[in-house]
């Protein structure tokens, strides 16, 4: 882990590595109830929980460990780290002000019997550290539970501490085509 860290990937920009790993931006997805995506607040930004959610509004459902993988489940939850991270820049302006992914909240739908949340929220932890690299590393808690909203797989909310300074604008077309879809 040490060597991945040191690697120049870890110190290319956000936006960079979000390009080098064929991610475009999405839009931020809308609330889906009565609340907003973020609230930034000094130099913390709370996101709410986001969903794996596809461009073009298309949900991942279903409950893991009865019918959905932990493989499929990972990558909803990759998947929902990029509709987190579209969140972070336009609250944010400049991915280059994320100082440091303090913490993720991960919420499984799960069957019962079901034990390997964690390995389904290391798909947005994973991400999250290809992304950011050193600052992209955080505490983290990993929950099965009954249901969510809309029956989908996995809810991932995030706490980022950030730089105060001004914002640069970048475009979030310029990287190549997203190959997130599952």
């Amino acid at each position: 882990m040490t060597d991945l860290l040191n690697s120049s990937a870890y110190r290319s920009s956000p936006y960079e590595k979000l390009q080098q790993l064929g991610i475009v931006l999405p839009s931020r997805p809308a609330p889906i109830g009565n609340f907003v995506t973020h609230v930034l607040e000094g130099n913390m930004l709370y996101l709410s929980g986001q969903g794996p959610t596809e461009p073009d509004g298309r949900l991942y459902s279903g409950r893991v460990g009865d019918g959905v993988t932990t493989e499929q489940a990972y990558q909803h939850a990759r998947l929902t780290a990029i509709n987190l991270i579209a969140v972070m820049h336009e609250a944010l302006g400049d991915l280059s002000r994320v100082r440091r992914i303090v913490k993720l909240l991960g919420l499984v739908n799960a069957s019962p019997a079901f034990a390997e949340h964690h390995k389904v929220i290391n798909g947005c932890s994973d991400l999250m550290a290809e992304v950011f690299g050193e600052s992209g590393i955080h505490a983290r808690s990993s929950l099965g539970i009954a249901s969510l909203p809309g029956n989908i797989t996995v809810e991932i909310e995030a706490i980022v501490a950030v730089d105060e300074r001004e914002p640069m604008r970048f475009s979030t077309t310029a990287a190549a085509p997203r190959t997130a879809s599952i």
